[in-house]
């Protein structure tokens, strides 16, 4: 029976990896719930799993063994066409690198995953504008990437990551490339969408000051979360 509390339900999730001969245990039996509305920051060593579990959520990769639902959907049996529509309607990523098209300019680059799907282009156009008011960068929407400060450049990715108003954002190292006072501004700004958007968000990172702005840590450790704590 499903959990309507929960957004996503991971059961018994099992991934190994080979090199050459050796086959490398990422999860083993891994199981967890992402209740609607949660904000999580997973943080552990290098190289145990926290990018891989993004890619198990957003449907990227698939498990070995074990179930990934999603609002009751199994993720996990989908095959790759139906995962992209899947992806597209329900699931914004948002880079360390930004992942931004120089060529295009920043509206240009937020409408991409709208291309997608069968707005005119005035709704596309209006979605876009949405969008990057939300993320405070509407008087930037002609500047191409490299016209942009990093911190700017975030903000499209993130307006781009919710132009289709996903279900979820799943973030890998997000303020990895920023510093400081920029990264806690990109955070800041999670932390609204999640609070006032009510978006469910996943974040990895390696940051604890990162990782405070969740409302709640998960230390992931040869493959099973050991939960920190959570944000007052």
């Amino acid at each position: 029976m499903t959990d309507q509390a929960s957004l996503y339900q991971l059961r018994d999730l099992s991934k190994t990896y080979s090199r050459g001969k050796e086959s490398i245990t990422i999860f083993k039996n891994l199981t967890m719930d992402i209740p609607h509305g949660d904000f999580i920051a997973i943080m552990g060593p290098s190289g145990s799993g926290k990018t891989t579990l993004l890619n198990q959520l957003g449907g990227i990769d698939k498990p070995n063994t074990g179930e990934v639902s999603c609002d009751g959907e199994r993720i996990d049996r989908m095959n790759q066409g139906q995962l992209s529509k899947w992806r597209a309607a329900n699931v914004g990523f948002i880079f360390q690198f930004y992942n931004l098209m120089p060529t295009l300019s920043a509206a240009q680059n937020v409408e991409l995953p709208l291309l997608l799907t069968n707005l005119s282009g005035k709704e596309r156009k209006n979605r876009v504008q949405t969008a990057l008011e939300i993320v405070g960068i509407a008087d930037r929407s002609r500047h191409k990437p490299r016209q942009l400060s990093g911190g700017q450049q975030q903000r499209v990715a993130i307006a781009r990551a919710i132009v289709a108003d996903p279900k979820v954002l799943l973030a890998d190292e997000p303020t990895g490339d920023l510093d400081r006072a920029t990264a806690d501004e990109i955070l800041g700004m999670l932390q609204q969408l999640n609070s006032e958007l009510g978006k469910t968000i996943v974040m990895v990172t390696h940051d604890p000051s990162a990782a405070k702005y969740a409302k709640r840590e998960l230390f992931l450790d040869k493959g099973e979360f050991i939960e920190r704590g959570s944000a007052s």
